[in-house]
Order: C-alpha cells, then structure tokens, then sequence
C-alpha cells in the first residue's frame, strides 16, 4: 500500500502542475472517491479546508462503499498533496508585487504608540 500511496499522490501532483502522468489501475477508485470529497470540501477565509474524516465517513455510508483505513490513509495522503500545491501560488506573492517585511524593523514605544493611536 505504501507504493500504491506514493504513485497516487506523484501522480496527482504531476497532474495538477499539468504534466500528463499515468494513474495506476489499482488507485482509481480511491482518486475518484478523494476527487469526490474534494469537490465538496468546504472553503474558509483563506481558501480551501481540508478534507475531515467526518467527511469521508460520510462518504463511506452515502455511497456505501466501504473504506479500508489503508485506504482512508491514503485518500488523506492525496489531500495534503493537494493542498500543498493550492497554497504554494500563495506562500509567494507575484514578482511585480511590493511586501512589507513580517517584522517590524522599529520596536514599539509608548511614545511611537501614542503617535500611531493619536
């Protein structure tokens, strides 16, 4: 299963970074149950959420299709690559866009404060 695991989720990263890579046979039920879940993945205030097992449980009985926990673990393996891809685009902002650095390089006074807060 462990084989089975890593040639998904190459797969799948390669697909999503546009390269046309084959899915082994034995993986196509479990990408079309995690392309199932995926399409129903609630969003935050910050993008996509990841998939719960609530959620995979629930597909489990829905669909009453049993889900071996090997392969739950790897439903959830092709999630994290999933949205380890979704959010690389914004871990970096555009080339073209200014950034302020994470830390101010002034520390805060009482006197600085009072002048920020008026």
């Amino acid at each position: 299963m462990r084989r089975l695991q890593k040639q998904l989720c190459a797969a799948l990263e390669g697909r999503m970074k546009g390269r046309k890579v084959p899915v082994p046979e034995a993986g196509g039920p479990l990408l079309d149950a995690f392309l199932a879940l995926s399409r129903a993945r609630s969003c935050g205030p910050v993008g996509p959420n990841p998939i719960s097992w609530q959620d995979l449980a629930a597909l489990s009985q829905v669909m009453r299709m049993p889900i071996e926990p090997r392969h739950a673990k790897i439903i959830m393996a092709l999630d994290e690559v999933w949205l380890q891809e979704t959010y690389r685009d914004r871990r970096q902002p555009p080339e073209s866009v200014k950034t302020l650095p994470p830390v101010s390089q002034h520390p805060i006074s009482a006197a600085l404060l009072d002048v920020m807060m008026g």
